[in-house]
């Protein structure tokens, strides 16, 4: 990563913490008061955190959310990617707690019908997990498709938002 001019090198520093959640541990990377990864870790780490105030706040609205008590979340994000996968999880931010929508409607939205794949690749590279819900983007005709994390994952966090909501698998 490059350093910007006047930047000391805690200024750059990434910090992270760990919140263990019905699906899995989350690894939440923070860096200048941004949140810039969300990912599942493997196995069941127990790492000290180097904390931070949007990190902090961060966790606190993932626990808020897993426990039933948030629906949207308020953070400052800046996920990496080129310009296209971020314009796909700016469209993906836009689906509401407990609503779906697919590739290809998503591709529509940005102008770029025919993209769908395209835009399930940009969801596939989303650093971002749960908090740009990938997860709430499905495949043609409802059909549960595409997760990095496992369609468990998705299944999961999908009847955890809506448990009335029937998927193809």
């Amino acid at each position: 990563m490059k350093k910007g001019a006047g930047k000391t090198m805690s200024e750059d520093r990434i910090r992270r913490g760990f919140l263990e959640t019905p699906i899995g541990l989350l690894q939440v990377s923070e860096s200048r008061g941004a949140i810039i990864d969300v990912r599942f870790a493997g196995g069941r780490l127990r790492v000290v955190s180097n904390s931070s105030p949007e990190l902090e706040k961060c966790l606190g609205q993932l626990r808020e959310y897993f426990a039933g008590q948030r629906k949207s979340f308020h953070l400052n994000l800046e996920p990496n990617g080129t310009d296209f996968e971020k314009q796909v999880w700016s469209e993906v931010l836009k689906v509401p707690f407990g609503e779906t929508s697919s590739y290809g409607a998503i591709a529509s939205t940005l102008g770029r019908e025919g993209a769908a794949r395209a835009v399930g690749g940009a969801n596939g590279k989303n650093p971002i997990v749960v908090i740009i819900p990938c997860h709430r983007v499905l495949g043609c005709g409802g059909d549960l498709v595409g997760y990095g994390g496992g369609l468990w994952r998705k299944k999961w966090l999908l009847g955890h938002e809506q448990p009335s909501l029937k998927l193809k698998n």
